[in-house]
């Protein structure tokens, strides 16, 4: 279980995940990871360069992985796992492997688990996919979300909605502001009080949609505070990680978790100095955001290649820590 990287937050390992989670070494940290925050490769019907497995090989193997992270999980600690949209091959159908094995995950009898809640993250800045129905015979719209599941141990996993707060809209500025507003019964029968809104919370409860880009420009994306300190976009290809593979020649992982995404999950579910493991690193988003929320991480990935690119985000000015 070879170690590649180590900073004063964390440590990335090079392995497979089946194989570091079950190394003795790792016996002591079960039980006290807080979070686990992945990405792991989706069950995709083609071949892509950072490796997946296909269909029935891919659903066991991902099913099996539910009482391992379990068993590393705090009692009151959470799971979030990104799963994309998949096709049958040469079809323009959608192939139910995604949700197969998401299913098998959370009902897998060892675990003990349980689905707390769905979160969709929306970018119109991806490119339109699959190709061959959506830009060549035309008979698909773009696939242009993926959708992230919430998983815990419990019912009511560590998780706090005032750390991420989406700034208030102005209409919601002034009602403060004037504390006038329509109170009484509406249509769907609820029944808003003479006070109910006027209180000033600091900002509204964030949405479990994430728009990476405004779907409608006369309304401004409200994205959660937390997102000020991060580049939130893949597109965005003038942060310091993207500069510096660029200089030196490296392709980043084709599949990185949007850093504000990460963010979000690790400031709702977790506290300072908790522990954030992510058993599909690629370029380590997950430990990167860890380290600058000031929470230690753990790292994982089969790809040794990926580490260099890990050791660049490290070295960015913005994250104030001695490498």
């Amino acid at each position: 279980m070879p170690l590649a990287q180590r900073t004063q937050s964390g440590r990335y390992y090079i392995g497979k995940v089946e194989k570091v989670l079950n190394n003795p070494s790792f016996q002591q940290l079960r039980g006290q990871v807080n979070l686990i925050l992945t990405s792991p490769p989706f069950p995709l019907n083609s071949k892509k360069s950072y490796g997946n497995m296909l269909g029935d090989e891919y659903l066991e193997w991902f099913t099996c992985l539910a009482p391992l992270f379990a068993e590393m999980l705090a009692d009151d600690g959470s799971i979030v796992i990104e799963l994309g949209n998949s096709w049958e091959p040469s079809r323009p159908v959608q192939s139910l492997l995604p949700l197969q094995s998401l299913l098998n995950f959370v009902s897998h009898k060892e675990a003990n688990l349980r689905l707390i809640q769905e979160f969709v993250c929306y970018n119109p800045s991806r490119l339109p996919s699959p190709a061959r129905w959506v830009t060549v015979k035309r008979i698909r719209a773009v696939d242009s979300y993926t959708r992230l599941w919430w998983i815990a141990k419990s019912d009511e996993p560590k998780a706090d909605n005032f750390k991420v707060l989406r700034p208030y809209s102005d209409r919601m500025k002034y009602l403060i502001s004037t504390g006038r507003y329509n109170a009484g019964k509406r249509p769907s029968e609820h029944k808003i009080g003479e006070t109910s809104f006027l209180k000033d919370c600091g900002g509204s409860i964030a949405h479990n949609l994430f728009e990476l880009e405004d779907m409608d420009a006369q309304r401004k994306v409200r994205l959660p505070n937390i997102y000020n300190a991060f580049s939130f976009s893949n597109s965005n290809s003038n942060d310091f990680f993207s500069r510096t593979c660029k200089k030196k020649g490296i392709t980043p992982h084709p599949a990185r978790m949007p850093m504000g995404l990460a963010a979000f999950f690790i400031e709702f579910l977790t506290e300072p100095s908790d522990l954030v493991l992510d058993p599909f690193a690629g370029s380590n988003t997950t430990g990167y955001a860890a380290a600058r929320l000031n929470r230690r991480w753990l790292a994982i990935d089969a790809e040794e290649k990926y580490v260099e690119q890990s050791r660049i985000r490290f070295k960015d000015p913005a994250l104030k820590q001695t490498i």
